[in-house]
């Protein structure tokens, strides 16, 4: 779906994300340029660079989801990290290029797992040979060893009506395998025990630039030993099929894949970078902050970053950042840094108007969410729209008396508005409930009035 028009992009967000227009248009002409880029003839492609993005707002607005929803719609690998991981231990915060080793790391579980489900039907199969070996394990009479004579060795000859015997009842036992007759019967299996000690090595760069993978080199010291299990058929038959997956999956065309498909489309999503925005000074956490901005640098400007896959070259992956900057301010960043995210969009702030389409516009809406889980026990739960309109200025209300969250405030409000229906609902004898404006109304009282008491619970 990477070829959407800009507007289908659009469209496609729109089911998930209420309002911020500007962001949208933005992250789609973005996702758009990557497919016009591959367009472009050979020798122009690898000059043209992506334009990252800052989008600003208070959080709970929709910053993560725009990203998230992104790059689900166009397949391509994300990664989600706080820029304040890599100041929180002090002067000495996370390697920087941890990111995008976690970006192509996740990127090789997603292929891989996509390949086993592609040869799943033959592992199955081979998975099934293995099951009835277990089942029906090779006659000792087929080979007979005198031991009164060592020197020579002498061998019955296998009769064909024995052969012949021998399939026809692994033939039978095929069915009823596959029949489900034998999902009560137990095996014996011998399972590779993959538990190993965790060691843990600290130092400022990364295991990869060591030139070491450790947990391959203790891996190969220690013997990889079997420990058998007894599990029922049925278990049995998914860990034999797992194994098998694994054994067909040709995982150099995994790495190789998945290595392309990060340099060429992945997106890494820099969540609070405002906390790393140093004001005027040179003392104290600041230069730490400033520090971690120039080690940001060359990985947005475009470096290659070593990894136990390889190399991988980030010159082409789309970063987007976001914050809050209610402390800082855009221009707060160095300026190279700066040059690096051309494209700035600010947020807007939600009001009861956005609040009301968020609990029932979107494929995911809270009030759908809810419907849903009560519907589990039988009852039909439905929403007055009095009911939603009360509960959107509540929680516009609350967020204007205390700390604005955005949308995440109004979780917090369905929880305590169906805190009563959702502990009683199993032992409810009444199966159709009606939320009206009162309801709510009688809900959020008390709570509302106590300036205090909002506070703590809402």
């Amino acid at each position: 779906m990477s070829n959407l028009k800009p507007a289908e992009i659009v469209k496609e967000l729109d089911k998930y994300i209420i309002s911020q227009d500007r962001a949208k248009r933005s992250v789609a002409i973005a996702l758009r340029n990557r497919w016009r880029r591959r367009q472009v003839s050979e020798g122009l492609r690898d000059e043209i660079a992506p334009k990252n993005i800052i989008l600003i707002g208070p959080t709970g607005v929709g910053k993560t989801e725009i990203a998230r929803r992104l790059a689900r719609l166009a397949d391509s690998p994300f990664f989600k990290v706080e820029a304040s991981k890599f100041t929180e231990v002090g002067y000495v915060g996370r390697d920087v290029e941890s990111m995008v080793r976690d970006l192509l790391e996740v990127t090789v579980n997603i292929l891989k797992s996509r390949e086993q489900d592609t040869v799943k039907e033959k592992a199955n199969l081979i998975a099934e040979e293995r099951m009835l070996d277990l089942l029906l394990p090779k006659s000792q009479e087929d080979v007979t060893v005198k031991p009164e004579d060592t020197k020579e060795v002498q061998f019955e000859i296998v009769k064909e009506d024995k052969v012949q015997e021998t399939s026809s009842t692994r033939e039978k036992l095929r069915r009823m395998l596959r029949n489900g007759k034998l999902d009560t019967r137990y095996v014996d299996l011998d399972v590779s025990d993959r538990s190993m000690p965790v060691v843990e090595i600290f130092s400022n760069v990364g295991m990869e630039e060591m030139g070491i993978n450790f947990k391959d080199m203790l891996g190969g010291l220690m013997p990889k030993g079997k420990k058998r299990r007894k599990v029922k058929v049925p278990e049995a038959m998914e860990i034999l099929a797992q194994e098998e997956a694994q054994d067909l999956v040709d995982m150099d065309k995994v790495v190789k894949n998945a290595i392309e498909m990060v340099e060429q489309s992945g997106i890494i999503f820099l969540d609070e970078i405002d906390k790393i925005a140093g004001k005027d000074g040179g003392h104290g956490p600041d230069v730490s902050r400033e520090g971690v901005q120039r080690d940001l640098l060359p990985i947005v400007e475009g470096s290659t970053v070593p990894t136990k896959y390889g190399s991988v070259r980030t010159n082409h992956i789309l970063f987007i950042a976001s914050g809050a900057f209610h402390m800082c301010k855009p221009s707060d960043l160095i300026p190279e840094l700066q040059g690096r995210f051309p494209i700035r969009v600010e947020l807007d702030s939600l009001s009861r108007k956005e609040f009301e389409r968020i609990l029932t516009e979107p494929k995911n809406a809270l009030i759908l969410q809810y419907k849903a889980l009560i519907k589990t026990e039988g009852i039909d739960v439905v929403f007055n729209k009095d009911a939603i309109t009360e509960i959107a200025k509540v929680a516009e209300d609350v967020n204007n008396s205390t700390e604005n969250i955005g949308a995440r405030r109004l979780h917090t409000l369905m929880e305590c508005l169906l805190e009563d229906i959702l502990f009683d609902a199993p032992d409810l004898q009444v199966k159709n409930i009606v939320i009206d404006g009162n309801y709510v109304n009688d809900k959020f009282k008390d709570i509302k009035d106590d300036e205090d008491l909002s506070r703590y619970i809402l």
